[in-house]
Formats: structure tokens, C-alpha cells, sequence
């Protein structure tokens, strides 16, 4: 006997790229198009000749645009490979010298031509001047860059990048692509934009000016003048909630775990709501309780026989609505902490004779330390970043994300004063994250082994505990009482004026009649309702696929610059999205890559603003799955991509519904990213509802918060509905093992085996 290997001309996967390429360069339009790419109407817009809709070889062939011509080659050069295997060290060698060039010159040609000709003075000196432009990339440029992108990583792959294996070294050249393209190009080409100056030139001196502005950095407060610098504002404000979220959400993690209570099911609900709330609609109803025409702030104002003033109106109020905001994030953080430490060492504390609150102080607390950290790092980012809630209370208290918006959208309009905004802020953001990271240092907090712990965990000191209990009390019926006054004043005809009853504001957002083409969605709120629908049903499903592979990359696989590479796809949690989206505004908004006013935008400020969540959901699942069941794959034949399809996604069936729920979640409630990307066929409901509190029709603002509320009410109790189902027991997890052998055994069996015939 001989075994034959059944080989083909030329590899199935360089074949497939390649003509991925020649499609995207020879019969799609180059160009982005005015309209929808899958209507397929550009097919009647003078298709293939006219410069709007034509495919760059046609652009070429008609003696325009004559700088992609090289690009024609670059993807036929791959032919030469026909017969030769993939052992073959010129295979490597000429993918890799084939994509590496194909994306370096795609990337030159892309950048250097804009719209007035050649954006960089060396190339008019080399060159001369150029009399053509060319406007943002398409549907055909896309397809051409990923391609060569590909072409390029199967190279690596053939010269034994990551064992050889091309599905793990293209999926890890796609995500460093996207992060670079997404994540560092916008805050790269923000960071450039606060050197310009109104002319377009770039002056350092004028740079160093703004940033160092008494706007940014006056201290006048602290010497009887009226008011600080926008940096200190924001700084101080943040550290305050930072510090009130992370002690309210411990109290809560503590009356839960060390009191006894008994209804902490009922605590956990409540941190549903803030996650489902757009950012400002607590601010709303703080205005109406404690504003000038707040019913406590009358019913007070009457009571002691004064006359009710403007006091929520900057810090208070702003410090109230954060927080309020804020604390069931931080409790989310700290439950698990709490309940995380063991019981054991704290049994142990108590036999040699310490009393209860000693053990508290000593033991319990010190191994909170990461919670600790985590929640006031999330509590002072979300501060930093809120643009609702400063916009609706901030009064003459001014912070960082409201000056922003107004350097883009008023009526200097500021580029370079608004990426100087965003650079202190960011500034400020990765020091608490750098800071926190020090403050933790290297030490060890592990408390839970692979030994059983059947202890219980200490009550509380009796003081101690009535205290927590009482602050937990008051707070949640604070809470309860701001969304009840969200729910009636969504039904009242004007708040502070007439409390009479109606559904006068819903019926105005949200009515529906019947003409002769059918359903009329006659409401104000309905195009930015479905809008937001559309645009967080599309995002949510593309951040939990990009968030798992990125999960299964860091935890399945080792390669060179594992580290940085896990620090640049987390490196969107520690920027707030008002930097997201101003860098978005400055990189996005011009040639090669002109998506501004699109809803692709929106789908991809969405996508890698909220990656990280995925990621770090696949992680600590993929985490608990033994890898025996991925090399038992691998060993029976099956390669990576079937391994990562048919053994381990079905086993990640939380962690897909967590990331895919909270995506959906935070793409219908997020403002501080999008209130610079909406445009008018694109507008988002937080936009839309910030306009109505703009033009003071609160009612309407209310009502469509309301049932914004509703929605994701109903989506968080599918999500519950769908994780639940999963049972996690022994029974359950034979089952999902089970299944996941039998994909391993069908995964082998699908791939093609060699042919075997008789030798003589």
C-alpha cells in the first residue's frame, strides 16, 4: 500500500481570497455609494462606467484614476503558486510579500489622496501636482483590502506562524486590523487634531495654550472666586462618585451576603434598572422632585416659608443622579467579591479569638481589595464619560464631556479644542486605570481553590450590621421612589402646573393609524424608536462574534504579543465614549474612510466600544472549559475553526447571551458616543429624547423613557428566560460534554480524508 494526497492546483483558501479580491476590484463599485449598497440601485446608476458606481478596473481602463492600477497585479500574483504545495517555502514567502505589499500601497494610496488631490506635501515634490481626488472607500475597496489582508496571514500561517494553523492566525491578524483601524487610527488622528489651528495648520504653541487654558485649570473656587476649571470640575466630581458608588455598593453586597436578609433577590432586581435607563432620565426625574417646580422642593419650600430656589442645579444634583445611577454597577462588582472570599479563612480569624468586627477589618476587607478597586474605577469612569445627566442638571457647573459636545456641535465649531477636551479626559481615565493597577499591585486576593469549602459566612457585628441595613433602606427607597416619579410623570399633563392624568405623551410619540398603504407609525418617536432597534439588533449579534473570538484567541492560544494584544481590545473599556465619539467625528468624516452620517457608524462605535464585555464573558467561561475537549478535536483530525464551532461555542451558551444582551442594551440606551454621530436619517432615541428636554417637553421625554424601559425589561427576562434553560448540574453539563463529543466525531468525519489506493 501508498498513500496518495489529494491535492489541488492551487491551495482552496489563496483561491478563495483571491477571488474575493478580483471581485472587489473588477465588478464592485470602488467608491462609497450615496445610497444603500443591498438595494442594488447604483446597478441603474450608469453602472459600470460612471465614476460613482464604477469597479476600480473600469476606473483604470477609462484612464482615471490611475493609482490603483497596481492593485490589479498584486491580486493576480498569487497565481503563480499554481502546483506548488504549501511546504514549498516560496508559498510563505510570496503570500506574505503579496499581502504585506497589497495592504501597505491600499493604505498609501488611500491616505495620500484625498479630496482636493495628495494629502502630504512629499508626494506633490515626487510626484507633482494632482489634478483628480477620490472620495471614502466602498463596498469594492473593502473586499480588496481584506483579501490582501488574508493573503498575508496565510503566508504566515505557511511559514508555521502559530503552528501553521490559518484559521487562528487570520482570525488574530483580523482583530488586530479592526482595533488598529477602529480603536487606535480615531484616537491616533484626535491626538494630531489638537495641534490645528483655525487655518489648518499645525502650531504647538497654540496647542500648549489651550491646554493649559484658565478654562481647563482655574483654581478659583478655593480662593472665593466663582468657579473652577471644567478638568478640576469633572476630576472632583468623578472621585466623589467613585468613592459614594463603591461604599453604597459594598453596604448593598454586605446586607445581602453578611445580614441575614432575606430578600436579596429583591437588591439584585434593582440592578436591572440603571443598566435599562438611558443615562439621563434620572436626572429628569430629580428635576422633577427637587427643581424649582419639584413637588419636594415645593412641598419643603411651603413648609418653612421660603421661596423654592435653583439649589440642584450643578453638583448636588449632578452628584445625586451619578450616583444614583451608578451604585447598582458597583454592587454588581462587589457582590461577587463578597461572596468570593472564604468562609474558611474567616472561620479560622474567629477560632483564634478574634470578634466579629476584627475578622470584618482584618480578614474579609483586605480580600476585597479588587472589588474595591474594580467598582471605583467603573463608578469614576462612567462619571467621566456621563453627558446626559451634566447636559439635563450641570447648571454653571461645566465638566469635560458637555464642553466637548458644544466645541463640536456650537457655533465655533472647535476641532482641535474638542480633542484637547478629550485628551484630558482621557488623560484623567487611563491614570485611575494605571492607578488602580498599582494600588492592587501583585499581590495575590485568591481565597477559592479546588478544595471544598462548606463553611458560612460570619454575620456582621450587630451595630454594624443595623447601620448597613439602614443605609441600604434608605437608598432603595430613594430609588423607588426616582422611578416611580419617572412612571407618573410620564402620565402627567404638566409637571409642577396641571397634575391631571393623561396619555397625551404617548400618544404623541407613539401613535399609529391606518391609510391606504397600510400602518402609519404616525408618532414623533417612531422613525428614532426603530432606527435604534435596527442599529442595536445589528451591533449586538457582530460585538458578541468579534468579543468570543477575541475570548477564544487570548485563552485557547499562545502567540508572540499575547500581552499587548489582550491590552489593545481591552483598551476601549478604559475610554469614555464622548472620546469615542468625537474621535470617530475627526477620523471618519473624511477620506479614505468617510462614514460619517451613515449608519455604519453608529453599528461600529457600538461594536468596539462594547467588545470588551464580550471578551471578558468569553474568557471567564472559556476558562472553566477543560482543554482536553479541544485537543481530543484537534488529535481526532478536526482543525481549529471546526474545534472552535462545533466544541467549544456550544458550551459558551451564556457568555454569547450575556454579551449579546448587554450590546443590545447599551446600543438602546447609550448618548455620550452617538449624540456626535446621529444624523438626521439616522437619529437615535437618546438623541431624540435629549431634544425634548432641550426644548422642555419633559412629558414626551418621560413617556419614551419609559418604554424604552419596557423593552429592555423584556429583553433582560428573555435573556433570564434563555440562560436559565442551561442546566449547570452534573445532569446538565454530561449533557453539553456529550454533545460537544459528538461535534468533535462530526467535525472529523465532515473533513475530507486522504485518498488511499493500492501500490504496486
Amino acid at each position: 500500500m501508498r498513500v496518495r494526497t489529494a491535492t489541488s492546483a492551487l491551495h482552496p483558501t489563496v483561491v478563495l481570497w483571491t477571488a474575493v479580491g478580483l471581485v472587489g476590484y473588477a465588478l464592485l463599485p470602488w467608491y462609497g455609494l450615496e445610497s444603500n449598497f443591498f438595494t442594488l440601485s447604483w446597478l441603474l446608476d450608469g453602472y459600470p462606467h460612471d465614476d460613482d458606481v464604477a469597479p476600480a478596473l473600469f476606473l483604470v481602463l477609462q484612464g482615471e484614476k490611475l493609482w490603483l492600477a497596481p492593485l490589479g497585479p498584486l491580486l493576480l500574483a498569487p497565481l503563480l503558486l499554481w502546483g506548488r504545495r504549501k511546504s514549498d517555502p516560496f508559498f510563505g514567502n510570496l503570500l506574505i510579500v503579496v499581502g504585506a505589499t497589497g495592504v501597505a500601497y491600499f493604505l498609501l494610496q488611500g491616505f495620500g489622496i484625498g479630496l482636493r488631490g495628495f494629502q502630504w506635501q512629499w508626494l506633490t515634490w515626487l510626484v507633482g501636482e494632482l489634478d483628480d481626488r477620490q472620495f471614502g472607500m466602498g463596498w469594492g475597496a473593502l473586499l480588496v483590502s481584506g483579501a490582501f489582508l488574508f493573503l498575508f496571514t496565510l503566508g504566515l500561517a505557511a511559514r508555521g506562524a502559530v503552528a501553521g494553523d490559518e484559521f487562528v492566525v487570520g482570525s488574530i491578524g483580523f482583530v488586530v486590523a479592526v482595533v488598529t483601524i477602529f480603536i487606535f487610527m480615531p484616537i491616533g488622528q484626535m491626538l494630531g487634531s489638537a495641534l490645528l489651528t483655525q487655518e489648518g495648520d499645525y502650531s504647538l504653541p497654540i496647542f500648549l495654550a489651550k491646554l493649559s487654558s484658565d478654562r481647563l485649570w482655574n483654581l478659583g473656587c478655593l480662593f472665593g472666586g466663582p468657579r473652577c476649571g471644567v478638568a478640576w470640575n469633572s476630576l472632583f466630581l468623578a472621585i466623589l462618585v467613585g468613592v459614594m458608588t463603591t461604599a453604597l455598593g459594598l453596604v448593598f453586597a454586605l446586607v445581602v451576603t453578611r445580614t441575614g436578609f432575606r430578600y436579596g433577590a429583591l437588591l439584585r432586581a434593582l440592578t436591572v434598572l440603571p443598566i435599562i435607563t438611558p443615562p439621563f432620565v434620572i436626572g429628569l426625574a430629580i428635576i422633577l422632585l427637587f427643581g424649582l417646580s419639584g413637588a419636594i422642593n415645593l412641598g419643603f419650600a411651603e413648609l418653612i416659608g421660603v421661596r423654592p430656589t435653583r439649589w440642584i442645579y450643578g453638583l448636588p444634583g449632578l452628584l445625586m443622579a451619578q450616583v444614583l445611577a451608578f451604585t447598582p454597577i458597583a454592587f454588581l462588582v462587589m457582590i461577587g467579591v463578597v461572596e468570593g472570599v472564604s468562609p474558611s479563612l474567616e472561620e479560622a480569624a474567629q477560632t483564634l479569638r478574634a470578634n466579629r468586627w476584627q475578622t470584618f477589618i482584618t480578614v474579609s476587607l483586605p480580600l476585597m481589595r479588587p472589588g474595591l478597586a474594580n467598582a471605583f474605577l467603573l463608578g469614576f469612569i462612567e462619571s467621566m464619560a456621563d453627558f446626559g445627566n451634566p447636559l439635563v442638571l450641570g447648571g454653571n457647573f461645566d465638566v469635560l464631556s458637555t464642553e466637548i459636545f458644544f466645541a463640536i456641535v456650537g457655533a465655533q465649531y472647535d476641532q482641535a479644542q474638542a480633542a484637547i477636551l478629550a485628551l484630558v479626559l482621557l488623560f484623567f481615565t487611563l491614570g485611575a486605570f494605571y492607578a488602580q493597577r498599582f494600588w492592587l499591585g501583585k499581590k495575590s486576593y485568591t481565597t477559592v481553590s479546588g478544595k471544598g469549602d462548606a463553611g458560612v459566612h460570619p454575620l456582621l457585628p450587630a451595630t454594624f450590621r443595623n447601620l448597613v441595613v439602614a443605609v441600604a433602606a434608605v437608598w432603595t427607597l430613594f430609588t423607588l421612589l426616582i422611578y416611580a416619579t419617572i412612571f407618573y410623570g410620564s402620565f402627567v399633563k404638566l409637571w409642577g402646573v396641571d397634575f391631571s392624568l393623561t396619555f397625551e405623551h404617548y400618544v404623541k410619540a407613539f401613535s399609529i393609524g391606518w391609510n391606504e398603504f397600510g400602518v402609519h407609525w404616525r408618532g414623533s418617536a417612531w422613525s428614532s424608536f426603530w432606527t435604534t432597534m435596527e442599529i442595536a439588533l445589528i451591533s449586538a449579534p457582530l460585538t458578541a462574534a468579534i468579543g468570543l473570538l477575541t475570548a477564544y484567541l487570548l485563552v485557547r492560544q499562545n502567540f508572540a504579543g499575547k500581552d499587548a494584544f489582550e491590552f489593545a481590545t481591552m483598551l476601549s473599556f478604559a475610554i469614555p465614549g464622548t472620546v469615542i465619539g468625537v474621535s470617530y467625528v475627526i477620523a471618519f468624516n473624511v477620506p479614505p474612510i468617510e462614514l460619517t452620517g451613515t449608519g455604519i457608524i453608529l453599528v461600529l462605535s457600538f461594536i468596539f466600544r462594547n467588545m470588551p464585555v464580550g471578551v471578558r464573558a468569553g474568557v471567564a467561561s472559556m476558562s472553566q472549559i477543560d482543554r482536553s475537549l479541544d485537543e481530543s478535536s484537534l488529535t481526532l483530525g478536526a482543525n481549529s475553526w471546526q474545534t472552535f464551532r462545533k466544541v467549544v461555542m456550544p458550551l459558551l451558551r451564556p457568555a454569547i447571551l450575556a454579551a449579546l444582551v448587554y450590546s443590545f442594551v447599551r446600543a438602546m440606551t447609550a448618548i455620550s458616543a452617538i449624540i456626535f454621530l446621529v444624523s438626521a436619517q439616522y437619529d437615535m432615541s437618546t438623541s431624540y429624547i435629549v431634544g425634548r428636554v432641550e426644548n422642555n417637553e419633559y412629558g414626551i421625554a418621560i413617556a419614551y423613557s419609559a418604554v424604552l424601559i419596557g423593552v429592555m425589561l423584556a429583553v433582560i427576562g428573555l435573556m433570564q428566560l434563555a440562560v436559565g434553560s442551561r442546566m449547570i448540574g452534573r445532569r446538565g453539563l454530561d449533557g453539553d460534554l456529550a454533545q460537544s463529543r459528538t461535534n468533535v466525531s462530526q467535525s472529523v468525519v465532515a473533513r475530507p480524508q486522504p485518498a488511499i489506493s493500492g501500490g504496486g
